[in-house]
Order: structure tokens, then C-alpha cells, then sequence
């Protein structure tokens, strides 16, 4: 039994898809937080991720040479097998853990450069995989005189945060002058860790979107699959849907994604890549170096058996995952999201008793009365969802996305 340091999660679906992996996978973990009323403040319904930890240490995680010094006292007493996390906040540092203690994981450089989309940008660029025209800037004139080059309309991204925040199209200097503005008042992420003021600009890409799930072991990467993408909210780019396995032709999309994960020299890892199904081509859009979020990896599992997330854990601790797929009797999975209409205080979210009765969901969740919602803009917005499967083909999309439709959002207030 190998025993994990998982230095901080995500507080989604991934804070109990991971321990449950590393549980179900025959290992135990030890968790450690800066915070962990972090972690309490959005505690689940269901018994909480942390109660299957060994230990829950509180350390700063946000000091890189503190956390290598406080980590190696503490392996010394506890031995550590390996180190994961989910949040893409710290999976630099906890590669960096990783390295400093010897144990299997991935080079912490090409970690770094997957999760910063100007480090990413540039060396793919170099590499010659296909993206979309870009830009960086470091202050307001350097970016409109960037943008202007470009040509609206274009999409503009912080280059260090998660979850689409604060990433939108923009059809003039105006509206870029607003974005802007709104990055340049977000100067912590929220986990207090200071921002990159570098803003990435760049071209809109038109067409569908997939991500391309991915196993990479000893330099050869597998695809498990490839997972399609709803998104709503224009200019914002808000995802509202998967569904497993992709409805389109995607081999051009899985031959970017693995030339991406090369070019970065990300190894020994699971990935969630990005790519924009253009009429140029498939184009990347980013590489993420862990598992996907959203529930993709449950997805994935029901239709294929494979679990992207004891994948993950088992890399962690030099284990050969087997990325083979089984035969599930799940031909589609889907899951789709409720967006808040607006923002305020959510008094019901009615129609979810109709998701008890139908047999296709295999899981649902809406917010309790007394959520405050935001304005949707963001994947942090929604305000519940449904997973679907589908045994006979690929209707599971239709099905989630019709079954969400028919739910409604009360507030306990009328907007001003």
C-alpha cells in the first residue's frame, strides 16, 4: 500500500473522484492545506473527501522553498510514495515536491509551462504545433497596440487562472479595455497566491470544441478517448456540457493534443488538452496536466472503464496504469449544467423531481434554496447538473441537455 501527499484539491468533483481512486486503487493519502476552512466552508452533502485522509496537515503551500523544506522534515517520519494534487494552482509545486523527494512524477518544468498559457503559447508555437495567432502583453498599451495588430475580434485570457475566469471575446479596444481593467482588479488568485499581470491575446477560433483525454507513460501517450463541449454565454466562454464520446471526426484533434504534450515534454501523467475543430484544422487551445474536471473522467469511466483519476494516483507512485478499455455496455455519457439566469439569491430550482424518475440519470445535483448565484461567466457559475447515459448510442447529449431545460431558477429577490 503506497502511501500519497496530496497537497490541496479542487472542492468539486474532483475532491472525491481522487480519494476515492486512491482509495480504490489499494493506497492511502495524507493531505496538507494552507487552509482548510477552504475545504469545510464548501463541504458536501455526502461524507466528506478529508475523513478518508490518514492525516490533514495544515502547512503553507503557497512558499515553494518553505513547502520543500517543511515536506522533507515531514517524509522523514510519514515516507511518502508520491505526490499529486488536482488544483492546477499547485501542480507545479507539488512537481516540484516530487522531484525534490525523488519520487516518480513529472519533469516540474514542462508541468509549469502546461499551466501557464503564455509559457504554453510559446512553446508550442516554436514546436509548430497549430494554434491560433497570438499575443502577450504586460500593460494596457502594449496589449491594445497588440490587439489592434491582431485584429478584432479576438479572445483575451489572464494567463494563470482556471475555470474560463475572466476569459472572453472582445470586438473592439473598448470592450478589451474593460477585460482589462476587471483582470488588473483581480490581483490574487483564490488561493492567494499573487498573479502573472501578463494578458494573452488572441485570435478567435470558430467551431467545435473537444478535449482529448490522455495517459502519457514513459514518453508513449495513449488516448483514452476524446470528449465533446457545449459552451454558452457569449462573449464569455462558459462550459455547459460534455458528452463521452465525442460525435465528431477527432483523429486530427488526438494527433495535436499528443504533439502538444510532446512539445511541452510532459510525461508520466494524465492530460486533458483542449483543441478547436477550425475549417483550418484543429487547433490547440490548452493543455492541462492532470485530469479533466466537470465529471469528464466519470464519463469516460462508465463508457470505457477506465478511471483517469487511479490512472493519475497510480503514475504517482511509478505504477503502470493500463489505459486498455473494457467493454461497459455505455455506448455515451453526458452531463450537462444549470446556469444561474443572473446573479442573486436562489430561493428554488424547481423540476429536479422529474431527474428521480428518469432511469437514463445516473446522477443530479441542484443548489439548495439560500445559493448566492454569480452572473454566469464563468465555470465556477453553475447551480447544478445532470449526468446521462446512453446504451444504445450516442443520445446521452440530447437527453442531458433536454432534462436540464426543464428546470427553472426561483429567486428570493426582483433585480434592480
Amino acid at each position: 500500500m503506497a502511501h500519497l501527499l496530496m497537497i490541496e484539491s479542487w472542492v468539486g468533483a474532483m475532491s472525491s473522484l481522487l480519494p476515492r481512486a486512491i482509495n480504490e486503487s489499494g493506497h492511502r493519502f495524507t493531505f496538507m492545506t494552507r487552509d482548510l476552512h477552504h475545504y469545510l466552508r464548501a463541504a458536501p452533502a455526502h461524507p466528506h473527501p478529508l475523513l478518508a485522509a490518514d492525516n490533514v496537515l495544515t502547512a503553507e503551500t503557497n512558499d515553494v522553498p518553505t513547502l520543500l523544506d517543511h515536506v522533507e522534515r515531514l517524509h522523514a517520519v510519514l515516507r511518502f510514495d508520491g505526490v499529486i494534487s488536482s488544483c492546477d494552482y499547485y501542480l507545479p509545486a507539488t512537481a516540484r515536491v516530487a522531484a525534490h523527494l525523488g519520487l516518480p512524477g513529472p519533469d516540474p518544468d514542462a508541468v509549469e509551462r502546461a499551466c501557464r498559457k503564455d509559457l504554453t503559447r510559446t512553446t508550442l508555437s516554436d514546436a509548430g504545433v497549430p494554434g491560433p495567432r497570438f499575443a502577450l502583453a504586460e500593460d494596457w498599451p502594449a496589449l491594445a497596440k497588440a490587439a489592434a495588430e491582431l485584429g478584432y475580434p479576438l479572445v483575451v485570457k489572464p494567463v494563470d487562472l482556471c475555470a474560463g475566469m475572466y476569459v472572453r471575446k472582445v470586438t473592439d479596444e473598448s470592450e478589451l479595455r474593460e477585460a482589462f481593467a476587471a483582470m488588473e482588479a483581480f490581483p490574487v488568485n483564490a488561493r492567494n497566491q499573487p498573479r502573472v499581470r501578463t494578458v494573452l491575446v488572441e485570435e478567435l477560433l470558430t467551431g467545435p470544441e473537444v478535449s482529448v483525454e490522455t495517459v502519457t507513460v514513459d514518453g508513449t501517450t495513449h488516448v483514452v478517448g476524446v470528449t465533446d463541449k457545449s459552451v454558452a454565454g457569449d462573449p464569455w466562454f462558459v462550459e455547459s456540457g460534455h458528452m463521452f464520446p465525442a460525435d465528431l471526426p477527432t483523429d486530427d484533434a488526438e494527433a495535436v493534443a499528443v504533439a502538444a504534450i510532446e512539445a511541452l515534454g510532459l510525461d508520466r501523467g494524465v492530460a486533458h488538452t483542449e483543441v478547436k475543430l477550425t475549417t483550418d484544422g484543429p487547433k490547440l487551445v490548452e493543455v492541462n496536466p492532470r485530469p479533466a474536471g466537470n465529471q469528464i473522467t466519470e464519463l469516460v469511466r462508465r463508457v470505457t472503464g477506465i478511471d483517469l483519476p487511479a490512472a493519475y494516483a497510480q503514475l504517482a507512485v511509478g505504477e503502470q496504469p493500463d489505459p486498455r478499455p473494457a467493454d461497459t455496455g455505455v455506448r455515451s455519457a453526458a452531463i450537462s449544467f444549470l446556469l444561474p439566469p443572473r446573479s442573486g439569491l436562489v430561493s428554488a430550482v424547481r423540476g429536479a423531481e422529474a431527474l428521480d424518475a428518469a432511469p437514463e440519470v445516473v446522477d443530479w445535483t441542484v443548489k439548495r434554496p439560500g445559493h448566492r448565484a454569480g452572473d454566469p461567466t464563468s465555470n465556477n457559475s453553475y447551480l447544478g447538473h445532470v449526468v446521462v447515459t446512453d446504451s444504445a448510442g450516442l443520445g446521452a447529449r440530447a437527453r442531458a441537455e433536454q432534462l436540464v431545460g426543464g428546470l427553472s431558477v426561483d429567486y428570493a429577490e426582483v433585480p434592480a
